[in-house]
């Protein structure tokens, strides 16, 4: 019985998934959600990387028996550059998702 009612719970809410007004919600939603997941990749990987530098600097440095860099020297470029590529890259993921949902939306009322 509690199997039963179950299973019909699930089918009404995928029912009502699929119903234009609330599949375009959840797209958006999960177009949204894509963006901020690329933003993060973007950010971070943009960090990894300076981060890297600065190791490989300062490893030279050592070998070399020199100064150590400075470590902001590094990294504060690096929060810059990664902001603002990030937002470029979460940006245009965002953009292209909600002109391909209006595209698919007017495509659906004709």
């Amino acid at each position: 019985m509690l199997v039963r009612v179950l299973r019909s719970s699930i089918v009404d809410r995928i029912a009502a998934a699929r119903q234009p007004r609330a599949a375009a919600r959840l797209a958006r939603a999960l177009w949204v959600l894509w963006a901020v997941v690329v933003w993060n990749v973007v950010f971070d990987q943009v960090i990894v990387r300076a981060g890297r530098q600065y190791i490989a600097a300062a490893g030279r440095a050592g070998v070399s028996r020199s100064a150590r860099p400075d470590m902001d020297a590094f990294m504060r470029p690096a929060v810059t550059r990664a902001l603002w590529i990030a937002t470029a890259s979460g940006g245009l993921v965002l953009l292209v998702g909600l002109a391909v949902l209006r595209a698919a939306g007017t495509t659906a009322e004709r």
